[in-house]
Parts: structure tokens; sequence; C-alpha cells
């Protein structure tokens, strides 16, 4: 195929939708439109990719493991079993990510040093503690916002978390993450103590949940 008309074939690709460049590639193992596809979704993946990271690694290699859930997301694509496949392929990309993560803190036997899941151990792989009991200081001795904010939730795992609480407990973490005292969030929510300290055990006991699901899967 001369240039001119691989350039306009891949501009033509380049109108269709998702679900017609995936039976393309299915179905005609087509690899223009499998590199459409990929082209499409490069800037998911990259922004996907800065919010994992794998002690001892680079970011190239977190892309590659995007790329790789990307693919994987095209393969098992079925409409007439899931929503939009762009939800579907951000959590292809997600779960292929963080299942490379785990793996490489299992072989090293380290911590994570920027992303953690609520089922991780907070401080070691192998500790008592997890990322949730951070959230009860009569568990671990420290102030939780300490623990909280020097780690950071896996972006599944926060929008899980998003999606369960209430517009207050939102609030309240918010505060939380950002240093703040109990009195202090008080404060700047116009509540009392007492509800703040609530908030942040109903939060702790829905992480709970979360975590448990997580393990089911």
């Amino acid at each position: 195929m001369a240039e001119f008309e691989l350039n306009d074939f891949r501009q033509q690709l380049s109108q269709m939708s998702d679900e017609t460049l995936i039976q393309k590639a299915k179905q005609e193992q087509n690899n223009t439109a499998l590199d459409c596809l990929i082209d499409r979704y490069k800037d998911m993946v990259s922004i996907k990719a800065n919010k994992f990271f794998m002690v001892g690694s680079e970011k190239d290699d977190m892309l590659q493991e995007g790329y790789i859930g990307l693919y994987k997301a095209v393969k098992s694509y079925n409409n007439q079993m899931h929503n939009s496949f762009k939800t579907f392929a951000g959590l292809c990309i997600e779960r292929q990510m963080i299942t490379a993560v785990k793996n490489s803190n299992r072989k090293k036997h380290i911590p994570l040093n920027s992303s953690v899941s609520l089922n991780a151990g907070a401080y070691d792989e192998d500790g008592d503690t997890q990322v949730i009991d951070v959230l009860d200081t009569r568990k671990t001795g420290e102030d939780p916002l300490e623990i909280v904010t020097k780690k950071e939730y896996f972006s599944v795992v926060e929008k899980e978390i998003n999606t369960s609480l209430s517009d207050f407990e939102k609030q309240v973490l918010t505060h939380y993450k950002n240093g703040e005292s109990y009195s202090k969030i008080a404060e700047s929510l116009n509540t009392k103590t007492k509800s703040v300290d609530t908030a942040i055990q109903r939060i702790r006991k829905k992480a709970q949940k979360i975590k448990n699901k997580i393990e089911t899967e």
C-alpha cells in the first residue's frame, strides 16, 4: 500500500468508533486498527502510569504494563457485556499496573514507594499493620495523618472509596490528608470534634469493606 493510501486509510480509521476499531482488530486482524486504538488511548496510559510506581523501576516499565492492559482490553472487550470501551480499558490498564506493582513488591519484600493498596502492609509486606489500620491510632500509636500523607491509595481504590463516602466524609478526609488536626477540621467544617472522629471511624469501616472486596476478587 502506498504511503499516501496508508495515511488516508489511517485517517479513515481515526474517525471510527472504538467498537468498530476493536472489531477490525479482532476479526480482521487489522494491526493498523489496533495501532489507532493504542494511539487514541496513549494519554490515558501515560496519566495512569504517573499514579503508580514500582520500586527500582522507571516510568517506562509502568507504561509497558499499561499498554499490556490496553491490549488485553481490546482482546477481551464485549460490548454486550461491558459498558463503554473507554471505561473498560481504564479498568484493565489499572488492574495490569496494580498486578505489576504487587508482584514487584512481593519479589523485593519491601514496601511500595509511592503507591500502596489498602490490604498491603503499611510499613512492610509481611507486617501486621495494614494501611487501613493507620486510620486507627489505637493500633499504630502514630498520627494517621502522617502515614496517609506519605502513602497514596491506588487510583482504583480511591475511586471505590470516593464512591462510598458521603459529602461530609469526603470533606473530612480531604482535610485529614492535608495534615489538619481533628479540632482544626472541626473548625473548618463548622462541626464538633466528635463528629470528625466519628466520620474517620466510618471511613475506616468502609475502607475495611473495600479491602475485603479487593481480596476476594
